[in-house]
């Protein structure tokens, strides 16, 4: 995880939500709150069930995601390990970061995305160019 990438999701995250009309059915973003997309990525070289012995040792489904940090989705991508969205306040994103650090690290190598719900925009793009 890059420190600019984490910056960006504090002083982009808000921005980015104010410059997407929201139509359709997409839920209005959380006052003050950012999307970040972690990447989990499995070591490959390792079988998944040592992989899951880890996590359980490390306790990584026990801690992640922390409490009160809303799980937008999570995905397996296959040949590539998971993929979550989660929506937070920024202040939280410090927590989520030491979560993973001590749980998820050596199963998984991690990359951290600011994201921002365009579903809602995209469709409503699509609809009008037919």
């Amino acid at each position: 995880m890059t420190i600019a990438t984490l910056a960006a999701a504090l002083l982009f995250g808000a921005a980015a939500q104010a410059q997407t009309t929201r139509t359709g059915d997409a839920a209005p973003p959380q006052d003050n709150a950012i999307m970040v997309s972690i990447f989990f990525k499995h070591d490959q070289s390792r079988p998944l069930a040592e992989l899951n012995a880890q996590l359980e040792r490390q306790g990584f489904y026990k801690a992640f995601p922390p409490e009160g940090v809303e799980v937008v989705s999570w995905y397996v991508m296959m040949g590539i390990g998971q993929v979550v969205t989660l929506r937070l306040p920024p202040s939280r994103l410090r927590e989520v970061n030491r979560v993973i650090e001590n749980s998820a690290w050596g199963a998984y190598r991690t990359e951290f995305y600011p994201t921002y719900d365009y579903k809602a925009v995209g469709a409503d793009k699509h609809d009008r160019a037919k």
